[in-house]
C-alpha cells in the first residue's frame, strides 16, 4: 500500500511516547491467572449487559443472568480481538509511509501494545471458556471510495478511534467493579490504562486529517459524518450477539436481540456509551447524532 496525495501528518507525541515507555508491563508475566473463575460472580458488570434496565433482564433466572454476564464478557473480549486485528492491519500498512513518518515512532508502541492486548483477551477467552466468538460482518465502506485520499484516511483512523473509545468506556467501568473476579478487573484496568494514550493519539490523528479534508474539500465532511454515525450504531449493535444469548440458555435469541436493540432503556444506554465520542466529533466539526440502534 502507498499513501499518496496527503500532506505529512505532524503531531507532538513526545509525552505519549514517554508514557508508553514508562507504563510498559509484560502481559505474559504480569497476571496471576486463577485455574477457574467463581461461578457465582458476574464476569461483566451487570449494568453493562445488553439486557440491563429492561424487563427482559428481570425475567431471567439468576443462573441465566450470571451466564449472560459470562458469555457477554467473552463476546466483548472477542470483539476486542477482532477489532484489534483490523486496526493493526491498517496501521502496519501505513507505519513507514512518508505521510506518517512523523508519527511512526509512536505507531511502533501502538502496534506492540495492541498485539499484547489481543493476546491478553484471547488468553482469557480460551482459558475460561475455550472459544472466541467469530468476527461479525464488517460495515461496508463502499460509499467512501469516491472521496479524496485525505478523506479516506480520515475514515480509517476515525474507525480506529471509535472502536477504542467504545471499548474504553466499558474498560473504565469494569476496572473498578468489585463484583467482578480480580482477573477480569485487572484486564480491564490495564487495557484502560493503555487505551487512554491510544484515544489521545487517535483524537490528534483525527483532528490533523480533518484539517486536511477541510482545506481540500469541505463538502466531503457531511458524507464522512453520515458514515461515522452509521459506524457508531453498527459498533454498538455488535455487542448484541445472539450466540451469547443461546449459550446463556435464553430462548428465541434473534427476537430477543431485536427487542433489546429497540428498547428505550437500551437506546438511552447506547447514547451514554457514545456520548463522549459524539461530543468530540461534533466539536471537531463532524456533525453526528441520534440514538444508536
Amino acid at each position: 500500500m502507498v499513501v499518496r496525495d496527503i500532506e505529512p501528518v505532524v503531531l507532538d507525541l513526545d509525552r505519549l511516547e514517554q508514557m508508553a515507555k514508562s507504563d510498559y508491563y509484560n502481559p505474559y508475566t504480569a497476571f496471576d491467572w486463577p485455574e477457574a473463575i467463581e461461578a457465582d460472580r458476574p464476569w461483566m458488570s451487570e449494568s453493562l449487559t445488553t439486557l440491563a434496565g429492561t424487563e427482559m433482564w428481570d425475567e431471567l433466572t439468576r443462573d441465566q443472568q450470571l451466564a449472560l454476564t459470562r458469555y457477554e464478557a467473552i463476546n466483548f473480549f472477542s470483539l476486542n480481538i477482532h477489532g484489534i486485528r483490523e486496526l493493526l492491519s491498517e496501521v502496519v500498512m501505513r507505519i513507514h509511509e512518508r505521510a506518517y513518518a512523523g508519527v511512526s515512532e509512536f505507531l511502533h508502541h501502538f502496534i506492540g501494545e495492541e498485539n499484547e492486548h489481543m493476546w491478553l483477551f484471547a488468553e482469557f477467552c480460551l482459558r475460561y471458556d475455550g472459544k472466541l466468538y467469530p468476527a461479525q460482518p464488517r460495515l461496508a465502506a463502499g460509499s467512501m471510495d469516491h472521496l479524496s485520499p485525505p478523506a479516506r484516511e480520515l475514515v480509517v483512523f476515525a474507525r480506529v478511534l471509535i472502536f477504542e473509545e467504545i471499548v474504553d468506556h466499558y474498560n473504565a467501568y469494569m476496572a473498578t467493579d468489585e463484583t467482578l473476579p480480580r482477573i477480569a478487573r485487572e484486564i480491564n484496568r490495564v487495557h484502560h490504562q493503555d487505551e487512554s494514550r491510544h484515544v489521545a493519539f487517535g483524537r490528534m490523528m483525527f483532528t490533523g486529517l480533518l484539517e486536511q479534508v477541510a482545506r481540500r474539500d469541505p463538502a466531503e465532511i457531511p458524507v464522512i459524518a453520515e458514515y461515522l454515525e452509521d459506524y457508531l450504531q453498527y459498533s454498538i449493535a455488535t455487542l448484541y450477539n445472539p450466540a451469547a444469548y443461546r449459550d446463556a440458555g435464553i430462548p428465541d435469541a434473534l427476537n430477543l436481540r431485536r427487542r433489546a436493540l429497540e428498547h428505550p432503556a437500551r437506546r438511552a444506554a447506547h447514547d451514554q456509551v457514545l456520548k463522549r465520542t459524539r461530543r468530540f466529533l461534533n466539536r471537531s466539526g463532524v456533525s453526528v447524532g441520534g440514538s444508536a440502534a
